[in-house]
């Protein structure tokens, strides 16, 4: 509000600014007094300094206000990608997220700070304007005034088809990024087959593109603009040669002429201001709906009213008849029933997408089960905090998923107060500090994008000493010896042994070595459990579980060989 009246000030200033001048001509011509020239030059002098002094503290105050209204969509845009279910994210690339974000709140802010600064100011200056110069000359105004809502009103049928080319652009600019940042994440691969040259005629052509949407703007802008500014000169020259004869005629004073044109001069700025504004907003239409399509996205895992977040859990785990599908005509589970002891180790294993790491997916509350309910401790998870559940579970995933970080930050991420004593107590835990101190900076060594710096194995115990210094009571390891060559795979299993020690804990794994020593394993076909036992049980059984041995023994043989 603040920089709002500011601005009206300094607007009033500015429209008193041609009557001085008015005063000051008329001296010039009816006196020869130079003293008489001192007030009209103060007063102009002095309308200047104090426009100035306002028009400054009036920006230190929209940037005050733009940055914090910047900074609130900014958090409200990133609590709510943060709060989306996985779903959500899987659906929508990174990369055309993060243009979405860049560009919409760009936009929304330049709407924003141009409305603060210009709409009250232009409105203001031009109501005091035009009044001063009905005032000044009734005929002259309304002469050249006739031609004043002309350049308005092409800028407002301009406006539509400017935001509909700005909506055309950000789409073409999100299917750029999105596409180039999945090349940069994946830039291993293409190198692999050499797809250096083709992938970058694919961003040059669309970036090529996308600016020749935006040259043929331009030159349309530019044509409209031009067609503008010649109703203007249209305006002042009809202004000068009405004017000059008005003022030969002693109708009018040299001042009062000098006064009009300064006017007329300025009074095109708001009316263009305006219309500038119309387009802008329409713009920013295109960039908030890219905003509020992640703002207004569909939470469907929100907690319900009466979530509860219960202290520390045992671990006893229960799936009852849950049913999942990604998709209607894809289902992925069907009916499964698990009952699992607090402490006990469970291996799940099965052909690829049988729904080994959905079944750990639901027990995190990523996905709800389309019918059925996952229990912990006798409580439907469904109950509880996300939050206050997802501490209880501890994830040592495939990869490693380590951050662009220190060692230290990537084994403290799941509990950022550690002490580095704890950390360190977490890393000799999971055989880790051997060779952490053996890096150049030791545990503030920067491991790189996705832990690029350092081995599979070395990747691996690392996130291993993070989840045994979560400290949670169920434990996921999601193929967590998968890539491994021998020593890795050992090194690994070794620090596994003091993980899972005390903890409920779910392995999904491809190999035997992984899953023999689990207290149960779990056999997934076709959507439900096939079978349950131990290893000896299953092998006595001759079923799918003995036939999977086999062949992993096959594998192994052909390996050695």
């Amino acid at each position: 509000m603040g920089a709002v009246t500011l601005g009206a000030c300094a607007a009033c200033l500015s429209a008193i600014e041609p009557l001085v001048l008015k005063l000051l001509f008329d001296q010039i011509v009816g006196s020869s007094r130079l003293e008489k020239l001192l007030v009209p030059f103060a007063a102009l002098a002095s309308l200047m300094v104090a426009t100035e002094v306002l028009n400054t503290a009036r920006e230190r105050l929209v940037w005050r206000a733009r940055l914090a209204v910047d900074f609130s969509l900014m958090q409200a845009t990133v609590e709510r990608l943060h709060s989306l279910p996985l779903a959500y994210h899987r659906e929508q690339s990174v990369g055309a997220t993060m243009t979405k974000i860049e560009r919409g709140i760009a936009g929304c802010m330049t709407a924003f700070s141009d409305v603060v600064t210009k709409l009250f100011p232009a409105l203001v200056y031009l109501t005091v304007s035009i009044a001063v110069m009905l005032r000044l000359s009734l005929s002259l105004s309304l002469a050249v005034l006739v031609l004043l809502p002309l350049p308005a009103a092409l800028g407002v049928w301009a406006a539509r088809e400017q935001a509909a080319r700005d909506k055309s652009l950000l789409e073409r600019w999100t299917r750029v990024f999105s596409r180039f940042h999945e090349v940069l994440s994946g830039i291993v691969l293409v190198k692999s087959f050499v797809m250096e040259e083709q992938e970058k005629r694919r961003f040059l052509g669309g970036v090529g593109d996308a600016n020749k949407l935006v040259l043929r703007g331009v030159d349309r802008d530019s044509k409209m603009s031009a067609f503008k500014q010649w109703l203007i000169a249209l305006a002042r020259l009809t202004a000068l040669g009405l004017g000059g004869m008005l003022v030969m005629r002693g109708e009018i004073t040299l001042g009062t002429l000098v006064a009009f044109m300064s006017y007329l001069t300025a009074v095109f700025v708001p009316v263009q201001t305006l219309t500038s504004l119309y387009t802008t907003v329409r713009r920013a239409s295109t960039a908030m709906d890219s905003v509020f399509s992640i703002l207004s996205a569909q939470d469907s895992l929100g907690d319900e009213p009466d979530a509860q977040e219960p202290g520390r859990l045992a671990g006893e785990v229960e799936f009852k008849h849950v049913s999942f599908r990604y998709r209607p005509d894809q289902p992925v589970l069907q009916d499964v029933t698990l009952a699992v002891r607090a402490g006990e180790t469970v291996a799940f294993v099965g052909p690829s997408g049988v729904g080994k790491t959905t079944l750990t997916s639901l027990l995190q509350r990523l996905y709800d089960p389309d019918s059925g309910a996952i229990c912990i401790d006798g409580q439907d998870i469904r109950k509880l905090k996300q939050r206050a559940l997802r501490d209880q579970i501890g994830v040592v995933l495939q990869d490693g998923s380590l951050f662009s970080d220190t060692v230290l930050d990537n084994i403290a991420f799941g509990r950022p107060g550690a002490s580095r004593e704890q950390i360190e107590l977490a890393a000799r835990a999971a055989h880790a500090h051997d060779f952490i101190t053996r890096l150049p900076q030791g545990y503030d060594t920067p491991v790189g994008e996705r832990g690029e710096r350092l081995s599979g194995g070395e990747r691996k115990r690392i996130a291993i000493a993070r989840a045994l210094l979560k400290d949670a009571p169920i434990l996921v390891l999601d193929e967590a010896t998968s890539a491994l060559d021998a020593d890795g795979e050992r090194e690994v299993q070794e620090a596994l042994v003091e993980l899972v020690r005390g903890r409920t804990t779910f392995v999904i794994a491809h190999r035997l070595s992984t899953v023999t020593n689990a207290d149960r394993i779990v056999v997934l076909r076709e959507g439900g459990i096939a079978e349950v036992g131990r290893h000896e049980e299953l092998l006595e059984k001759n079923g799918y579980y003995a036939a999977w041995v086999r062949q992993q023994a096959r594998i192994s043989v052909a390996s050695a060989a």
